[in-house]
């Protein structure tokens, strides 16, 4: 299976965009992948904005960012309070925020949501992530739920046994308030990832998957 690297090596200062709707969708989408990423590129500076929140999810983003980005050079970490559920009528508001966020910060990379995501919220971040970034590395991560709308990625990345357990420690441990979802559980996180693990043909049977719709080789 062919590779995508990076191409200025391991102490290049990559510059990383994770986008998430709510206090948690960054760390289920792509958790693992951003552990992998600042163990293979000590030097990369993280930009990571949640654009709703609660004063008590707000805690737990904060808690859960800091965690996730343990060990990165560089962490800028935004949680900001757009109305939850009700993004496509605060689309103006969002929008702005976003063109203040492409003049703060040009990433490498960026993680945001899956287009075809079933969330409004999830959505309108994914549709606002490519208006403002058009010339930008975009992946968009998966989020499992109620909705069945999980598709047919096209970009994998393997993870190891312990980055994931880590992610969905992680996980359990900080989100107090999600837990009583029924599908908030370990094996729900981890039966994605061994999912993804088989179709990418994972040396550690995990990975997470990412829908790119453009890549230039």
């Amino acid at each position: 299976m062919l590779k995508l690297m990076f191409d200025r090596g391991k102490d290049a200062e990559y510059r990383i965009l994770c986008l998430g709707a709510h206090c948690d969708d960054i760390e289920i989408g792509c958790g693992g992948t951003i552990l992998k990423l600042i163990e293979e590129y000590p030097n990369a500076i993280f930009y990571w904005v949640v654009f709703s929140s609660s004063e008590v999810r707000s805690k737990e983003a904060f808690e859960s960012a800091d965690r996730f980005l343990a060990g990165a050079k560089v962490e800028n970490i935004v949680v900001k309070n757009f109305r939850n559920s009700f993004f496509p009528f605060v689309g103006t508001e969002i929008k702005e925020y976003f063109n203040e966020l492409s003049q703060a910060f040009s990433p490498d990379l960026i993680l945001t949501h899956y287009k075809h995501d079933a969330h409004q919220d999830h959505r309108v971040i994914s549709d606002l992530t490519w208006n403002s970034y058009r010339n930008h590395f975009v992946l968009e991560y998966e989020i499992p739920k109620y909705d069945g709308d999980i598709g047919n990625p096209n970009f994998y990345v393997p993870v190891s046994e312990e980055i994931c357990n880590r992610k969905i420690q992680t996980l359990m441990e900080v989100f107090e308030t999600q837990k009583k979802r029924q599908w908030f559980t370990e094996d729900t996180f981890q039966a994605i990832m061994r999912l993804r693990g088989i179709e990418s043909n994972a040396p550690s049977k995990f990975a997470e998957a990412f829908y790119s719709r453009k890549l230039v080789f």
